[in-house]
C-alpha cells in the first residue's frame, strides 16, 4: 500500500508501513513538527492522529504539508 506525499519541492510515492502509520508517524519520520506544519488529505485538513490510508478508488491519497 502506498500514498503520495507531497512538501515544499518533494513529490513522492511513499509505501505506508503498517496499519496504524499516522500523519505524526510520518512527521516524526520527517523531523518536523505538528505545531508549524498544516496537513492535508485530498484538500482537506486532518489532524496529525489521522492514519494514512491507501484509496480504493484509481488516485491514490494525496497527503499535503503547508508551512
Amino acid at each position: 500500500m502506498s500514498f503520495l506525499l507531497k512538501y515544499k519541492n518533494l513529490c513522492e510515492e511513499r509505501e505506508i508501513p503498517n496499519d496504524n502509520y499516522t500523519i505524526n508517524d510520518l512527521l516524526n519520520e520527517m523531523e518536523l513538527s505538528p505545531q508549524t506544519i498544516v496537513s492535508k488529505q485530498n484538500g482537506e485538513l486532518v489532524i496529525e492522529d489521522t492514519v494514512i490510508q491507501e484509496d480504493a478508488g484509481k488516485e491514490k491519497n494525496n497527503y499535503n504539508f503547508y508551512f
